[in-house]
């Protein structure tokens, strides 16, 4: 059952991964990219059931985690531009 965790992880974190590739064109370093992936797969899937899509093979579970984390990564921008100071010039 150790093995069910460990894939999750690792799902997230390529999710995570790509998520950042796509949204900001890069990475977002290891762990925020964990944490989005994992996020966004509950995120993701959960949408997806929502609308009655869903699968359980291991693509359909990443293709969720990506839809997830990049929904987080956009309200994470939005977030981070809305509270950032205005630049001096």
């Amino acid at each position: 059952m150790w093995w069910y965790w460990l894939l999750y992880i690792l799902i997230g974190a390529l999710a995570g991964w790509i998520g950042g590739m796509i949204v900001k064109g890069s990475g977002s370093g290891f762990w925020i990219n964990l944490l989005l992936g994992v996020v966004g797969a509950m995120l993701g899937g959960w949408l997806l059931r929502l609308i009655g899509l869903g699968g359980g093979t291991l693509i359909w579970q990443l293709v969720a985690a990506i839809i997830g984390a990049i929904i987080l990564l956009l309200i994470w921008g939005a977030i981070a531009r809305s509270s950032a100071p205005a630049k001096r010039r």
